[in-house]
């Protein structure tokens, strides 16, 4: 008999492990940072600049129309969040990195200033919120306009923000999943 797996096999195995991980991780009430070298941090700090500004537009594709930073990268909301307290810390932060500030928001084409607001995370800074909504990204957006993130069941559910501040619960065909669950 034999006991071999195939490489696809590997795969699947490899994929499933690593989707336990990332839903333990973001399931998880600890305060503790982000893990040294960690990557997932970096679309806030590129966003907000060091003491920049960050900025909060629209952008429309496949979903609809929705938010984003200055940059493109897509800003999605956590269901489990309650008005402008985030739930999302220590390794869900890592990979649903939150949009920070060092001090307020602006608002980009689309987006109403008085609709943007700041909470601060349990780890004392600033984070950007639209009509009481804590945004973040998701680390495994790689480019402008990517919503790998959206849908996905980690902890709760991760969707893209409206420009009326509501979460916009469609999948366009080909996108979304991220990891593969």
């Amino acid at each position: 008999m034999k006991t071999h797996l195939s490489a696809r096999r590997w795969r699947q195995l490899g994929l499933l492990a690593g989707a336990g991980a990332f839903v333990a991780a973001c399931s998880s009430n600890t305060t503790s940072a982000s893990p040294a070298g960690s990557q997932g941090a970096a679309p806030s700090q590129a966003a907000s600049g060091a003491g920049g500004t960050p900025v909060v537009m629209t952008h429309t594709g496949p979903l609809g129309t929705y938010l984003t930073d200055g940059s493109g990268r897509t800003l999605y909301l956590f269901v489990t969040d309650t008005t402008s307290t985030s739930t999302c810390v220590g390794q869900c932060a890592a990979f649903w990195p939150p949009l920070t500030t060092n001090g307020t928001a602006q608002a980009g084409t689309g987006v109403t200033g008085s609709d943007l607001t700041t909470s601060t995370r349990p780890d004392g800074t600033s984070q950007v919120d639209y009509h009481g909504h804590p945004l973040y990204y998701f680390a495994s957006d790689k480019a402008a306009g990517d919503t790998a993130g959206q849908g996905l069941d980690n902890g709760g559910l991760w969707w893209v923000v409206s420009p009326s501040g509501n979460a916009i619960t469609t999948t366009a065909s080909g996108s979304g999943g991220g990891i593969g669950y």
